[in-house]
């Protein structure tokens, strides 16, 4: 995979050191050349100098042929700012933002933003988000059945919704799109950029994450 990771301070040199010790290829933006100093020696990796929600930064990191992005910079706009041009103008399939302020992140992820608290998450769980389509368990209800969130990427988009369900097994019950929140009908067109809420059995939830990959 082709990572791009915008910022390199202390996340963004440790997320970039472990996504490339897992044998992706990896660019680092950062406004300060001396942070490239961070990444240490023995790994190879594609630095740019320049502000991270710059089009001509990005596109000089290689965006337009990137599988995923993480923005971590030290300012929670300038990361939302960064992984919306990445989803909505380079249609990067996997965006990642760290929000220092939880009370923005519901609204945040509203817009199709998936966000990430550095107090609740370590860079090799970031990895993992970045690198595979797990599924992010927001709650588990009684009997064996989790409520879990899924983003639609291009291996999903202009598909119905009806192809994520299994009877009995897997049901979609919300799509957010363009911060809008839905009950989809069996009829409904997913699109690229949609967060979908599935509930799904606990037995079940290996066996989506392998459809979703």
């Amino acid at each position: 995979m082709k990572v791009i990771i915008i910022g390199c301070g202390r996340l963004g040199s440790g997320l970039a050191r472990d996504l490339k010790l897992r044998g992706n290829d990896v660019a680092v933006i950062d406004n300060d050349p001396l942070s490239f100093e961070r990444l240490g020696k023995g790994l190879t990796f594609k630095t740019v100098t320049g502000i991270g929600f710059d089009k001509e930064i990005l596109i000089e990191a290689g965006i337009e042929k990137a599988d995923a992005l993480a923005a971590v910079m030290e300012s929670d706009e300038a990361n939302v700012v960064a992984a919306r041009i990445s989803k909505q103008v380079f249609k990067v399939p996997k965006v990642v933002a760290r929000v220092y302020d939880p009370r923005k992140a519901d609204i945040y992820r509203r817009l199709g933003i998936p966000t990430i608290s550095p107090v609740a998450i370590s860079s090799a769980r970031m990895s993992e988000l970045l690198t595979f389509s797990g599924l992010n368990t927001l709650t588990r209800l009684g009997g064996g059945v989790s409520i879990v969130e899924i983003d639609v990427t291009n291996l999903l988009a202009k598909k119905p919704i009806s192809a994520l369900d299994i009877p009995g097994k897997v049901s979609a019950i919300s799509v957010t799109r363009n911060g809008t929140t839905f009950m989809p009908t069996s009829s409904t067109i997913l699109e690229f950029g949609d967060v979908v809420h599935l509930a799904v059995t606990e037995d079940h939830k290996d066996r989506l994450a392998e459809l979703l990959a």
